[in-house]
Parts: structure tokens; C-alpha cells; sequence
């Protein structure tokens, strides 16, 4: 029968079937599907053509809001591309399988695969962006949907809220996600390559003046635990994650001293390094948790993740120290032993560096870790601080006496 508007109104189920098609003698392939759904029989248009030896069949949508005449129009459309060749039903299942993945569950996916082979420092970079706020207006959108247009308004929008640096390295991210994704055949094009790179410039000559220092460290009295991780960074000169996620069992109490293990260290080298009095006094105000081995942070197994907190830090500073980074302070605080008469290998030795006079041949015989002149340079550099924050002479404080000492 020809399907109508009247004929598909009265179109019923056979007796004793549950679901039967009424093909359309004018087009065919142009179909009425009647069915007993679990409360009443449905009526649904479809066009059904065969493709590579198989028989196909296209939804084209229900009768009770589509008419005849809408639907012949459709099926029409459906059956033209199946004539010439291609195969509308199997491009719908393609699309619908390509929109389960959203930039949101690939970037899920990417990150797990990246955790066991990049280091953890840049893992925490790739999820903040991909999987923190920057693209989350992009989160729900299919990946291979997400286009150049997108992405460019996005970084714009980075960098107009965090600055140049993060919305170049959100870009970065994004970029190595879809390189990752359009090897896994997830996509066939990668929408960040032709967006305009922001400048990622950041300057890495900053050494604080002393009045900074001083700023920085009063700041530091209302900061609570980011506090006195900044104050440890500049007493110490180690890296943001190495102080972050200090733990009780690297430290030995009764000789301050702190020894890092392989895994905690940059360059994959324990590091054993003597805590001043005046780090150590900081360490002993930290509340100890039972059953928590971390210093600072309240949940995470990384120790402290609050980084958001120097906005606030900046925020009490005002102008005393503009445009500075927590990496300043690693530099400072070599810059200011250098400038206090502390030898540079000293100073290395004090960065867990591994250059100059431990590369190569050199460093193979000269096996010293220099505890001592270790602990003799963070003696004057902490009373080079305490000088600067106080305002007062100098005085050197002892360190307990240790095993090498009385050697």
C-alpha cells in the first residue's frame, strides 16, 4: 500500500504478530514499522537498502511526529546516498559511537595512560589543565567535533584570566591529548595546530631583593601551611613538590636532617640535606596527624596541592614583590649563598645539582657528599634570612651534632 497520512493512521498489528513493516508501493525501501511496545503499539518510519552485501536499516523517525510526506522526503534522501555507493545507516552508528567519546573521557583516558610513563610532576600539569576548569565548556562536546574556532576562544580566555604562561602550557596539553588521540584513531585531525601560541616567556633571572625577602617571609605569618612551605623553600633552596610533600619518615628529629629519597628528587638522586635550626623550628610547628605521614595537605598522598593560596599571599604583599614565582626562592636562596661567600660546588651540593664539578670523570672519583660545608653554608644562609627578617645582627646557630662531625 502506499503509505499516507490516512493509510499509517490506520495501519495495525496482523493477528497473533508482534511487529510487522507496510512497504511503500510507490518508493521502495520506504517503510512502516508497527510494533507492541511494553504499554502500546508504536509506529516508526524507516528506509531499508542493502550496502556490501548486507541489508541496512535507517530510522527515520516516529509517525506520531513525523507525516508521510515528511518521511518519504527523508527516506528518499537515505536510499539516494545508498544508490550512489555509501551507507547512511552504518555513518550514523560511526557518529553516535564518536560522540561517547567527549573531550572530558578522552582526556580521562589519556591521563591514565600517561601516569606510569611521564614524570609525576608533569602528570599534575596535564590534569590540571585538561581535566581542571580551562576546557571544561569543551568537556562535553565530541572530541572530533571540538574545532580550531574552539579551541583559539579558549586559550584567549586562559590567557586573559591566568595569564600568557598557563594558557600556553593549557594549549600544550590539549595539543599532546589529541597527538595521543589521533594515533588511537579517536580523531582524524588535531584542532589546535594552527591557534596562535601565547607567549610562554617566564623569566628565570629572578633573585628577590632583601626587602622582598622580608616581605615575603611577614606575608608568610597568616598563609598557615603554604606559609611555611615558602619560608622552607627559601631556607632550604629544594623544589616546590620535594618541600609539598615532606614526610615525617624522611626526617630525623634528634639531628635535623632531611633525607629525600630517589623517587622525590628530580634528577632520580637521594638527597640528604641538614635542616638549619630555623627549618627545623618550622617543621616541629606542624601538627602531626595519626596515621599521616605528610607534613603538609589534608587528604592528598601528595602532600600539600592548595597552590591557588599564593593568590591570596600575593594579594597581602600588594606591591612589596610584584610578578614572582616559588621557583624565585630555589634561585634566591643559591644566588644568596653565592653572595655570602658559599664555593659553587657547595651550592650544588646544597641543590642536589649534578653538573660542574660532578660530571663526568670528576664525578666518578669525587664521590663527597660535603655534608659538612653543607651544613656550615645553610647555617649562614639561615642567619642571612633571620638577619634580613629581623632586622638584627648576625648570629650563627648551631647545629646538632652529628656522627661526621665529631669524626
Amino acid at each position: 500500500m502506499k503509505l499516507t497520512a490516512r493509510t499509517t493512521a490506520s495501519a495495525a498489528l496482523p493477528e497473533g504478530k508482534t511487529d510487522h513493516i507496510y512497504w511503500d508501493t510507490d518508493l521502495t525501501g520506504f517503510g512502516l514499522r508497527v510494533r507492541l511496545g511494553s504499554d502500546r503499539v508504536r509506529k516508526t518510519f524507516i528506509a531499508q537498502y542493502r550496502a556490501h552485501g548486507r541489508t541496512r536499516r535507517v530510522l527515520i523517525g516516529s509517525a506520531e511526529k513525523l507525516g508521510a510526506e515528511q518521511a518519504r522526503a527523508a527516506a528518499k534522501k537515505v536510499l539516494g546516498r545508498a544508490a550512489i555507493g555509501e551507507d547512511p545507516q552504518a555513518e550514523r552508528r560511526a557518529q553516535r559511537q564518536r560522540e561517547v567519546y567527549t573531550l572530558r573521557s578522552v582526556a580521562e583516558d589519556f591521563l591514565a595512560a600517561k601516569r606510569s610513563t611521564v614524570r609525576p610532576n608533569t602528570y599534575r600539569g596535564l590534569a590540571h589543565y585538561l581535566a581542571g576548569p580551562h576546557f571544561k565548556p569543551l568537556h562535553a562536546m565530541p572530541i572530533d567535533q571540538v574545532t580550531r574556532r574552539d579551541v583559539a576562544a579558549r586559550v584567549a580566555k586562559i590567557g586573559t584570566e591566568s595569564g600568557s604562561p598557563s594558557a600556553a602550557r593549557a594549549r600544550a596539553a590539549l595539543s599532546a591529548m589529541y597527538t595521543w588521540a589521533m594515533g588511537h584513531g579517536l580523531t582524524e585531525a588535531n584542532p589546535v595546530v594552527g591557534t596562535i601560541k601565547p607567549d610562554d616567556s617566564r623569566p628565570r633571572e629572578r633573585v628577590l631583593s632583601n626587602a622582598e625577602i622580608a616581605a615575603i617571609w611577614h606575608a608568610c605569618d597568616e598563609a598557615g601551611a603554604f606559609g611555611k612551605i615558602v619560608r622552607l623553600l627559601l631556607l632550604t633552596g629544594c623544589r616546590r613538590m620535594e618541600v609539598c610533600g615532606m614526610r615525617w619518615s624522611e626526617i630525623d628529629i634528634e639531628s635535623g636532617v632531611w633525607r629525600l629519597p630517589p623517587e622525590r628528587t628530580k634528577n632520580k638522586r637521594a638527597h640528604t640535606l641538614p635542616l638549619s635550626p630555623m627549618a627545623m623550628q618550622i617543621v616541629k610547628s606542624v601538627p602531626q596527624v595519626i596515621g599521616r605521614d605528610c607534613l603538609f595537605g589534608e587528604r592528598s598522598n601528595l602532600g600539600f596541592t592548595q597552590w591557588g593560596e599564593k593568590r591570596d599571599l600575593d594579594a597581602r604583599l600588594g606591591d612589596k614583590a610584584a610578578e614572582w614565582t616559588l621557583h624565585d626562592l630555589r634561585r634566591t636562596c643559591a644566588t644568596g649563598m653565592a653572595d655570602i661567600g658559599v664555593q659553587p660546588h657547595i651550592i650544588e651540593a646544597v641543590l642536589n645539582h649534578v653538573s660542574g664539578h660532578k660530571v663526568g670523570v670528576a664525578g666518578i672519583y669525587n664521590r663527597s657528599s660535603y655534608e659538612r660545608e653543607v651544613r656550615n653554608a645553610l647555617a649562614l644562609w639561615s642567619d642571612h634570612i633571620r638577619t634580613i627578617v629581623e632586622d638584627g645582627g648576625r648570629k650563627v646557630l648551631a647545629f646538632p651534632k652529628t656522627a661526621n662531625d665529631s669524626a
